[in-house]
């Protein structure tokens, strides 16, 4: 109910590039967004969903989320896990897209689970260097050994399997990123962790990008935190995602965008 209740309100507010008046926000609109070309990495995404889902091994699934507390462990076969749990076909050319476009030479997934959002940041660049982070390490083991099979040269790609907040405090000091795919754990609180955990990392020109800022309650709450962060200069919300940007031409004339995508 919250979840439609959201989706209405997106509607009711939400606007396409005609509503834009930010020429950085425009561009990104109508040269990444509404990007309509059938782009050659489709294919290989979609080949790579599909070699998972022809896969009916089983696997034991443990969820640390935040913190070292246990959520859940259950068996489960792969090819459900990448039926129901991960990235959309659609969001994952969107993020292709999002990366070809910014072109980031370093970049953050918290969240691996099959690698499917992986394939598509490393498409975009494959030059890139991509570090992603997941708390199973069964699955983590699955999406580096699948997604080698499907593109040998992903062996690039650092796997690490951990709580995250652990592993963040380690690379806010070691390392920094031009892009950050937030798709780890979907709580007000991780959530607002993990952003104020890699804040200090963030640059002119970083992207991040949080999944699901509708899912609950919670996540809204969560999203209005990091949208009125005062390094926060501009912020998008496309329903699903929310994309904030720490551009210092703008400090002066913060801007929030609601978009259709």
């Amino acid at each position: 109910m919250n979840q439609i209740l959201a989706y209405i309100h997106f509607l009711w507010h939400s606007k396409n590039e005609h509503g834009v008046h930010s020429p950085f926000v425009f561009d990104l609109v109508t040269q990444c967004f509404y990007d309509k070309k059938k782009y050659p990495a489709y294919e290989k995404l979609a080949s790579y969903r599909t070699q998972l889902l022809a896969n009916s091994n089983t696997i034991e699934v443990t969820d640390f989320g935040a913190g070292s507390r246990v959520f859940t462990s259950n068996t489960r076969a792969i090819n459900a896990i990448a039926k129901n749990a991960g990235i959309s076909p659609k969001r994952a050319q969107l993020l292709f897209r999002l990366v070809q476009y910014f072109q980031p030479q370093s970049m953050l997934e918290i969240g691996t689970s099959l690698g499917l959002a992986t394939a598509a940041l490393h498409l975009g660049n494959p030059k890139a260097k991509i570090t992603t982070l997941e708390g199973c390490r069964n699955t983590h083991t699955v999406a580096q050994s699948e997604l080698q099979k499907w593109q040998p040269t992903t062996r690039s790609i650092e796997f690490i399997t951990t709580e995250f907040s652990e592993a963040l405090s380690n690379l806010q000091t070691t390392s920094s990123f031009d892009l950050i795919y937030f798709d780890g754990n979907h709580s007000k609180a991780a959530t607002l962790t993990y952003f104020e955990q890699l804040v200090p990392t963030a640059t002119n020109d970083s992207v991040w990008i949080f999944d699901d800022i509708h899912w609950s309650k919670d996540m809204e709450e969560a999203w209005e935190n990091i949208k009125n962060h005062p390094n926060v200069t501009v912020s998008l919300d496309t329903f699903q995602w929310g994309l904030v940007f720490f551009r210092n031409e703008q400090r002066l004339a913060k801007e929030h965008f609601t978009l259709r995508v």
